[in-house]
C-alpha cells in the first residue's frame, strides 16, 4: 500500500517536527543559572542560592532579571517602571520559571500555579510552578494549596495576599 507509506512518512515527520521544536523551545528558556552575584531586584536576595525557585524575565533587547520566587517575579512585572523604567510588558521576550517537581525550566506563560500550599519559598508564601496542570494538581492535593492559577490569573491582589 504505497499511500499508507506515505502516510506514515507523514506522520513521522509531523512527530519529529514537533519534537524538534519543543527542543528549540528548552534550548530558548536555556538554564537558569545566575552568577553568584546576581540578585533579585525586587527583595535584594542573592538568588543563586534558591535554585529550586529561580524564575527570570528575559527582554528582547537581551537584557535579563533573576528572581529568588515567582512572587517576586510578578512584583516586578506588575512595576516595571519601578524596578526597570527603561523597559515595558510589549519588551518581554520571555518569562522563565522552574517547574518545582522536573527541576527544569519551563515557559512562565504556560505554566500552572499552585497558591496557598503548605510550601515556602525564599520570600515566604510563593506561587508555585508547574508545565503540566497533572502536576499542579497533585501538589495542589498532597501541599494543602488553595487554588491553581494560570499566567494571565495572577493580578497584585493575589500577589498582596501572599505576603
Amino acid at each position: 500500500m504505497p499511500g499508507g507509506i506515505g502516510l506514515n512518512y507523514l506522520r513521522l515527520s509531523i512527530v519529529i517536527i514537533g519534537l524538534t521544536a519543543s527542543l528549540a523551545l528548552a534550548d530558548e528558556l536555556g538554564p537558569l543559572k545566575p552568577a553568584p552575584a546576581d540578585k533579585c531586584p525586587v527583595c535584594g536576595m542573592f538568588v543563586a542560592k534558591y535554585p529550586d525557585f529561580l524564575a527570570r524575565i528575559v527582554f528582547k533587547d537581551g537584557s535579563y532579571a533573576f528572581f529568588d520566587g515567582v512572587k517576586d517575579l510578578m512584583k516586578y512585572f506588575f512595576n516595571l517602571p519601578k524596578y526597570n523604567p527603561a523597559q515595558k510588558t510589549a519588551d518581554i521576550a520571555a518569562i522563565v520559571v522552574m517547574d518545582y517537581y522536573k527541576m527544569k525550566p519551563t515557559d512562565g506563560y504556560q505554566a500552572y500555579y499552585v497558591v496557598g500550599s503548605e510550601v515556602y519559598g525564599p520570600m515566604g508564601r510563593e506561587l508555585i510552578p508547574f508545565r503540566e496542570e497533572s502536576a499542579a494538581r497533585e501538589f495542589l492535593r498532597d501541599h494543602k494549596g488553595k487554588e491553581i492559577v494560570r499566567f494571565d490569573q495572577i493580578k497584585p491582589a493575589l500577589l498582596a495576599n501572599l505576603d
